[in-house]
């Protein structure tokens, strides 16, 4: 009889545990490192799921460098929403945003993490913050965003598709998807802890 009819050499029916289902997540992104970042996140968290992903680019309706806590939160949010309006077929729409804001003469960064699940359930994380070198804060005071700040100061290109300021400022001990992977772990605790929240 062959294997795959059962009772062949070497055949061994599947386990409840082997048989994946599927999980669709839209990433409000075309962003690698957010994308690697979400994507490695949601393994860990469900591990017996199958990973299915779409990636979309949507407005934030903040602007281009949120200068705030509340207007950083405010663009991942609103990334999830719309995200979910341009592909409502998906149980998960994780919307990510990076910001900043002055603190004592200094420069504060930190990303919120938004994801919203097809129950319209709100999951919020975000990551750790630090503080950017003077020259950096400087140039986004004039009016350009961190990412290109802090290529001109690092003498890097497209560090944000990369390793992003995080990496360069820590020698890649936390590069940018580590960053982003912990902060989706964070806004997915609702979701894994249903009877809590």
């Amino acid at each position: 009889m062959p294997p795959w009819h059962g009772g062949g050499p070497g055949f061994k029916s599947p386990t409840v545990h082997q048989i994946k289902t599927m999980l669709k997540i839209v990433i409000a992104s075309q962003n690698p490192v957010k994308i690697n970042a979400t994507i490695d996140a949601f393994q860990k968290m469900f591990p017996d799921e199958q990973i299915e992903k779409e990636c979309v680019s949507v407005v934030s309706g903040v602007n281009k460098q949120p200068k705030s806590d509340s207007e950083t939160f405010r663009g991942g949010l609103n990334r999830a929403n719309n995200a979910c309006k341009h592909l409502p077929n998906a149980d998960f729409w994780v919307g990510i945003e990076g910001g900043i804001k002055e603190k004592s003469s200094e420069m504060e960064v930190f990303a919120w993490v938004v994801i919203k699940s097809r129950t319209g359930k709100i999951g919020k994380g975000k990551t750790g913050t630090f503080f950017l070198p003077a020259k950096v804060s400087e140039l986004i005071r004039q009016g350009k965003e961190l990412g290109e700040a802090g290529d001109i100061v690092f003498g890097r290109k497209d560090s944000k598709q990369k390793n992003g300021s995080v990496g360069i400022l820590t020698r890649n001990v936390i590069d940018r998807k580590r960053y982003y992977t912990e902060a989706v772990i964070l806004a997915l605790i609702p979701f894994i802890n249903e009877n809590l929240y």
